[in-house]
């Protein structure tokens, strides 16, 4: 593997751990959203799924989001009869969102990220080291 490679790969990875990242802040965000009216479905949580892709060009594989979807699941129902999205029998329908899953996959994203932003950055360097020595 040669050091544009490297790079490559680097960053996209950097940018999938991004988009991850994005969608982490959303489900967050949106973990009270509730409906608007009696019976309306609340916020549902936001997936990402990643997928390989070929750079022909440059002959290797790296990760790309191959889609961004909705987590299946219920949603939780708590007592609530004042609130506008509550049904007759006063319960509303609240976000599939569980924080502490969303921190989890929050540290992993951030994690990689790092880890991709090491190899670019130790990449940059060996061809820095590299330019400097055939001067």
């Amino acid at each position: 593997m040669d050091l544009d490679q490297a790079l490559r790969i680097s960053a996209a990875g950097m940018q999938a751990q991004s988009t991850r990242l994005r969608v982490v802040a959303e489900n967050l965000a949106n973990r009270d959203s509730t409906g608007q009216s009696p019976g309306a479905d609340p916020y549902r949580r936001k997936t990402v799924t990643f997928a390989n892709r070929l750079d022909r060009q440059a002959g290797m594989e790296t990760v790309r989001v191959s889609r961004v979807g909705t987590a299946p699941g219920e949603f939780r129902q708590d007592y609530d009869p004042g609130h506008p999205a509550a049904d007759a029998r006063g319960y509303v329908m609240r976000p599939n969102v569980d924080s502490l899953v969303e921190m989890m996959d929050m540290r992993e994203a951030q994690r990689s990220y790092s880890a991709n932003l090491s190899v670019l950055e130790t990449t940059r360097g060996m061809l820095t080291r590299t330019i400097e020595a055939l001067r």
